[in-house]
């Protein structure tokens, strides 16, 4: 019963980590939510009767990801070759402020 709770860990931390390498915005507020939901899940499960932590944070992993994913804007930025930073719409590029293009 140990082992199977230290595997579900083990892969909802992997997949919440591996988007946090990435450059695609909606992947990084999924990987977030995740994150956030799954820290607030373990401690809403260690403060209520009857939930574990581990249940807590499965609980809150899946509602942060899916809160984090549904509040991304889905564009996908990239740079150019001045530096600059753009999304693409209606096959234009749309410049916006570096910040969106942060690594």
């Amino acid at each position: 019963m140990q082992t199977s709770r230290i595997v579900e860990v083990a892969v909802v931390m992997s997949i919440a980590l591996s988007g946090c390498s990435t450059n695609d915005r909606t992947l990084r507020n999924t990987a977030v939510g995740a994150g956030v939901g799954a820290a607030g899940g373990a401690v809403v499960g260690a403060v209520v009767p009857g939930v574990s932590t581990v249940e807590g944070a499965a609980i809150g992993a899946l509602a942060g990801a899916v809160i984090g994913a549904v509040s991304s804007d889905g564009r996908r930025y990239y740079w150019d070759d001045r530096g600059d930073c753009f999304y693409v719409k209606d096959d234009r590029r749309m410049y916006v402020d570096r910040k969106y293009c942060r690594n």
